[in-house]
């Protein structure tokens, strides 16, 4: 069995004295391992960073076999960011986020090229809005979109201002307020009314990530028994200060 494919890399975990274990989202073949032999050395570590774009080629006897790869840089997207620590933990976040959310070995181009688009937004001043909806459409991606378009109670669209923690939806203003404790709040980043230059643009953003968070522990790592990526943690504590 052999293909080659674009692919980013996710992350890469030592195995043996000079082997790495590669995860990577390719653009056709999903979420992949790999065995990298020789991966742990000093000339490759350059390759074998989490973010970086690659060409790979995998190959095993047999497909359910973990298999190896070789691999070439298509674009080393952390070095863009480097100077940039806020920006490289989003990244970080974002690679780490993928890994827990992606069922292994199943087809999603449109987070690949979603996750491309989101390291060339990195190098924007768009880049913490490019992240939360990066986290928006993984959700939508994996059947847990959110609907914001009107209150799922009366179908008004004007004064929506809540988010249901059950279903997703939106809630009006009049509607939630009885149940107000008990509703996740909505950004209004998430409705599309937002100025980029709103001086409050940046508490929306922080609203915004706790709201994709709480759909991500509840419909992906949560139901796996697993905790929120702690590279996801350290990017939140990051933009609360």
């Amino acid at each position: 069995m052999e293909w080659c494919d674009n692919g980013i890399l996710l992350s890469a975990r030592p195995h043996g004295e000079h082997a790495l274990i590669l995860s990577v989202l390719t653009e056709n073949h999903g979420r992949h391992a790999g065995l990298v032999r020789g991966g742990a050395g000093a000339r490759a570590r350059g390759l074998y960073q989490p973010g970086n774009e690659l060409t790979v080629t995998w190959r095993a006897r047999l497909t359910e076999h973990l298999g190896s790869y070789s691999s070439e840089m298509r674009c080393a997207w952390p070095a863009l960011v480097l100077d940039e620590p806020l920006r490289l933990a989003a990244l970080t976040s974002a690679c780490a986020v993928a890994e827990a959310a992606l069922p292994e070995r199943e087809s999603h181009p449109a987070v690949f090229l979603g996750l491309r688009a989101l390291f060339d937004a990195l190098t924007s001043d768009m880049w913490s809005a490019a992240y939360v909806q990066w986290e928006v459409a993984l959700l939508s991606e994996l059947g847990f979109g959110l609907d914001l378009s009107a209150c799922a109670a009366t179908g008004e669209r004007e004064t929506l201002a809540y988010i249901s923690p059950r279903t997703g939806r939106a809630v009006s203003r009049l509607a939630g307020e009885p149940y107000k404790d008990r509703l996740l709040p909505l950004p209004r980043f998430l409705t599309g009314k937002y100025d980029m230059n709103d001086d409050a643009l940046a508490e929306e953003i922080r609203l915004a990530l706790r709201v994709t968070g709480h759909f991500l522990d509840r419909h992906v790592w949560g139901l796996a028994n697993r905790p929120e990526p702690p590279a996801r943690t350290r990017l939140i504590d990051r933009l609360a200060h």
